[in-house]
């Protein structure tokens, strides 16, 4: 089966095509969602992939990409390809394990008898050690909201405040804090309901900085309906990702601390934090939501330089 219609030499434009065009890619992207419980980014990812590589195909074999006829030479040469155009390891992963992924649906699915990606090897990924705050830089951060001496609106200032409280507290990515709703929260139990990655459900507890936060948020927000936890201030619409971030940005300044550093180091700092505490890795592991222990121990390396650097600079024989 080819994945483009047969296109006139003259008129052969590869953009022209979208993946949704091609029904072997829908349908596995329909099987990402529906059956893996894929998140929307992990399948907008995936077809992007798969659309850059069937346009990379048409440029380089002057022909329609038929998936079924491609071969381990084709997945090497799209490799070197994207080697030689000084793409990052982990953009250069990403996008082979797309390829991977459909290609294993195919074969489960019993389109094709051969994948092309068998044996073939890609480069080993670089594990690079999270940053993360101190306890003390963490400090800082939270009280940020209420030490700006600028004339703010208390309801600003409190949810601000909450949405710190609860990124530090609980460890949830931020995509996971903006889908928050009030029904997914238990202020009594001291417990958040989070949907990770997979549409995977879980339950986060809260400390009682963040509970006391997001009781006063809520007071000063005097919403009756049910609908998202953390809104705008104006409309009342929910907040997006990148307005947290910019709010971040604001207060990582405020606190005298690297502007430039993410939500996502919210939760590095948890996890550390948590194993430095004696935490033990599984229960950080379910915590973070992560599927695979293996995801989680990079913070056990995080933790081990931390110990090692202090035992150089103690120890007298170190």
């Amino acid at each position: 089966m080819q994945c483009l219609p047969k296109v006139q030499e003259h008129t052969h434009n590869p953009q022209a095509v979208e993946p949704a065009a091609d029904p072997w890619v829908s349908a596995f992207l329909q099987h990402l969602r529906a059956d893996r419980n894929a998140s929307e980014l992990t399948v907008r990812n995936y077809a992007d992939a798969l659309k850059a590589f069937r346009r990379w195909f048409q440029e380089h074999a002057k022909r329609p990409c038929e998936w079924a006829r491609l071969d381990t030479f084709h997945m090497r040469a799209y490799l070197m390809h994207l080697t030689g155009r000084g793409y990052n390891r982990s953009t250069i992963l990403l996008k082979m394990a797309a390829l991977r992924s459909f290609y294993r649906w195919l074969i489960r699915a019993e389109r094709i008898k051969h994948n092309p990606l068998v044996g073939l090897t890609l480069p080993k990924k670089i594990r690079k050690l999270p940053k993360f705050l101190t306890v003390q830089q963490v400090e800082a951060l939270l009280n940020a909201p209420l030490a700006d001496k600028a004339p703010r609106h208390a309801f600003a200032v409190w949810r601000d405040k909450a949405i710190l409280e609860v990124l530090y507290s609980s460890g949830i990515r931020i995509h996971e804090l903006v889908a928050l709703n009030d029904d997914d929260v238990d202020l009594l139990g001291e417990v958040i309901r989070v949907r990770g990655k997979g549409k995977k459900e879980r339950l986060a507890p809260l400390g009682l900085p963040a509970v006391e936060a997001l009781r006063r948020y809520l007071e000063l927000r005097a919403r009756t309906a049910r609908g998202p936890l953390f809104v705008n201030q104006g409309n009342g619409g929910r907040l997006t990702a990148r307005s947290v971030q910019r709010l971040l940005k604001k207060y990582l300044i405020a606190a005298n601390l690297d502007p430039s550093l993410t939500p996502h180091k919210l939760r590095h700092s948890f996890a550390t934090h948590m194993l430095d505490a004696g935490a033990d890795l599984r229960s950080v592991q379910e915590l973070l939501g992560h599927s695979s222990l293996s995801t989680t121990q990079i913070y056990t390396h995080v933790t081990a330089e931390r110990l090692k650097k202090v035992y150089e600079k103690s120890h007298p024989r170190a």
